[in-house]
């Protein structure tokens, strides 16, 4: 420095400051040139040769910042740019280091030490170019820019202190002189001090080691970088350190840490956590010789309170269960219920309306049992929100350590399966893992694959099933109901591979097959001469796919007319109460296309929403029907199904006649029309002409007729 005349550019708005920077750094010896603005810095950096530029942040014309990106764009990384500014905060530092800049100097400025600030920054930015090459050790030391540094000797004895804030030393750094960090810092932080040190004496440097201090200001957090200084032969080893605020930054890592692990809904442990607290308690489960439970919980239809109120009252309810559980099932207030000693109770949502908890400590897979019903009854007690009462239930797989499986991973796939198997069962069920279980989901997966393709290979056929008008005899109307044959596996029950189509999708392309094949073979028989209603049901999936009554509108626009189709849907499909699937209904039936409600009974309909539904028909549930001739329970909701039908001016079909004695009572009740095994099971489309021409129906019509 004393043999080049290092010439730095100042830039302030403010004439007062700009000649107190001038005077105070002329007084060290540096060349100072001022600019009053931001474009005039510019207009002199281009027409002279500068060592540094100092920049204020705010300058009219041009900001300090503005000007710093202008500067480094010219000159790349090779001039120390300095910003001087009063926002200290942190988004105002991070804004000029994004900029450009080497380095900040905070107002006000202490003028006794900016020229040592200055020939500091200079050095220390001119090595940071040199040794930006060099090894590890210098790029830590580099990166440590130091709010305080000092000199220790090897017994950790203070023998200097430069400290650049003062305000962050926990005593004024004139006194620690001749004392040792023992002495002055608390027992944890003078550890860490003298941990770094000895590491330094032996390796040459030390690095990333953390210390927290309670200070005036709160808690804060230093972080130091430690290097032994090179001395005359015959001195003892000093070293030095640099000593980095990184409050902020441990502030920081701590948010992320949240949301890396936390769920920022509930406040829970997310799955990243949860993985990794069940396998550090696999781990000691093994060590141990102990077991360990993984419970998958899912709420029940939790769906329908999305879709019917809103994703904001989902959340609500979400949270309401989070809390519920938190409270419910602590450990200390679970660990009475378990005969296991020692047990360890927590709670991770995975998303969704999916929630695990992990029973670490058991000594019977049993007492895993015990809290799944606890936490039964818990979620079976009302919750209040918006205003309204809910009532929620949950279905839980339990999967064991080491019983059912020996990783993270394998133990919440197995509950995933028992949870499954739960809701099968009927919801509101708890359910351990059985190695079957597994087998039965590898079958479904293979039987989704094998569906995928099965409408293309041509393996699904129609099946018809007659329903009789009770007045004529006769048939009324056909049922159409698909079959699938696998060329390898044979015929497949649609209760096996319905419930996938309608989880996978498939049901919408399966479905506009049904439907198109049934009309065209309608329209095949009454080219016959053969009229009647053709009956095809739906799935929930296909009535609230968009543009679902379109399709049925080019599928009729074939020839056969709305008034003979009659599609059929289940009364569970309206307890979804989907704005999407009353939508479709009113317009099928505004196309003249008649609509019965199947398996009536079953599903707990309001009447009062019953009567505004755009229905034809009401199909009594075959449970009822072959109940009724032995329960007079059966009997009494029959007679009561076909009263409300008829005052609401709804037809009646009866499903599950099997003997003559229920078509006999039905008939009695003033039922319409009968379908069932005892008039005939369903036939393959080639069969039907037989059906109608067959001579059993005028047995038939001559028992109902003489009943």
């Amino acid at each position: 420095m004393t043999d080049h005349r290092f010439r730095i550019l100042i830039a302030d708005d403010e004439p007062t400051a700009r000649l107190l920077m001038r005077a105070a750094l002329e007084k060290s010896g540096f060349e100072v040139s001022l600019a009053e603005n931001g474009e005039d810095a510019l207009k002199q950096f281009r027409e002279n040769a500068f060592d540094m530029v100092m920049l204020d942040v705010e300058m009219p014309v041009l900001d300090g910042y503005q000007v710093c990106v202008a500067l480094r764009a010219e000159v790349g990384l090779q001039l120390p740019i300095v910003m001087v500014t009063g926002l200290d905060d942190l988004n105002s530092i991070e804004h000029a280091f994004e900029a450009g800049a080497t380095d900040f100097i905070a107002k006000p400025i202490n003028w006794a030490l900016i020229m040592h600030r200055v020939k500091y920054l200079f050095r220390a930015y001119q090595a940071m170019l040199e040794l930006r090459t060099s090894n590890a050790r210098t790029v830590a030391i580099l990166n440590a820019i130091p709010d305080q540094m000092f000199e220790l000797d090897l017994d950790g004895c203070y023998l200097n202190n430069l400290a650049t804030r003062r305000d962050l030393h926990p005593m004024p750094p004139g006194t620690t002189i001749g004392h040792t960090v023992i002495d002055i810092l608390p027992p944890d932080a003078a550890e860490v001090c003298m941990a770094a040190l000895r590491q330094a004496h032996e390796a040459g440097f030390s690095t990333g080691k953390q210390f927290r201090l309670n200070h005036s200001q709160g808690t804060k957090w230093f972080e130091l970088s430690v290097a032994r200084k090179i001395n005359e032969a015959g001195q003892k080893p000093s070293f030095v350190f640099l000593s980095r605020d990184i409050t902020e930054r441990k502030a920081a890592e701590q948010r992320i840490s949240s949301l890396a692990y936390f769920d920022s809904l509930t406040g829970l442990p997310n799955r990243v956590s949860f993985l990794e607290r069940l396998e550090g308690e696999i781990g000691r489960a093994r060590f141990q010789n102990s077991k360990l439970a993984v419970m998958f919980l899912d709420l029940d239809n939790f769906k329908n309170i999305n879709d019917s109120l809103g994703h904001a009252v989902g959340d609500l309810v979400l949270q309401s269960v989070a809390n519920t559980l938190r409270m419910g099932i602590r450990s200390a207030d679970m660990s009475s219920r378990f005969d296991s000693a020692g047990s360890d109770v927590s709670l991770a949502r995975l998303g969704g309306d999916e929630f695990t908890v992990l029973i670490s400590g058991l000594t019977r897979s049993e007492d895993a049992l015990v809290l799944a019903y606890r936490i039964q009854e818990l979620m079976r007690r009302p919750i209040h929100l918006v205003g309204r009462e809910m009532v929620l239930t949950v279905s839980i797989g339990i999967a064991v350590f080491p019983d059912d499986g020996e990783s993270a991973q394998a133990l919440l796939k197995y509950a995933d399966t028992a949870m499954y198997h739960a809701k099968d069962m009927g919801r509101d069920n708890s359910q351990l893992y059985k190695e079957h279980l597994t087998e039965k989901v590898m079958q479904q997966l293979n039987l989704e694959g094998n569906l995928r393709v099965a409408l293309e290979r041509d393996e699904f056929f129609l099946v018809y099933q007659p329903q009789i008008d009770v007045e004529t005899g006769r048939i009324g109307a056909l049922e159409a109901l698909i079959r699938w044959n696998h060329p390898q596996l044979g015929m497949i029950s649609p209760m096996d591979f319905i419930p996938l189509a309608e989880k996978s999708g498939l049901i919408i392309p399966i479905g506009e097959w049904v439907l198109r094949t049934a009309c065209t073979e309608a329209l095949r028989w009454q080219a016959d001469g053969h009229f009647f209603q053709i009956a095809v049901n739906l799935s929930p999936v296909q009535l609230k796919a968009p543009n679902f009554p379109d399709t049925v509108k080019k599928i009729l626009a074939q020839g056969l007319a709305p008034e003979w189709l009659e599609l059929e849907i289940t009364e569970t499909t309206l307890m979804e109460n989907s704005k999407a699937i009353l939508t479709a209904l009113n317009d099928l039936r505004a196309q003249g296309v008649r609509i019965a409600l199947d398996d009536f009974g079953t599903g707990y309909s309001s009447m009062s929403h019953l009567k505004h539904l755009p229905l034809n028909r009401i199909k009594v549930d075959q449970s009822f029907v072959k109940g009724m001739t032995v329960d007079n329970d059966s009997l009494i909701i029959v007679r009561a199904i076909i009263a409300l039908a008829k005052n609401l001016g709804y037809a009646v079909t009866a499903e599950g006649v099997e003997t003559i004695e229920q078509a006999q009572l039905l008939q009695s009740l003033a039922c319409e029309t009968l379908q069932g095994y005892y008039f005939s099971k369903p036939v393959i489309a080639s069969a039907v002409p037989a059906l109608l021409a067959s001579t059993y129906l005028t047995v038939i019509q001559t028992a109902l007729t003489t009943a």
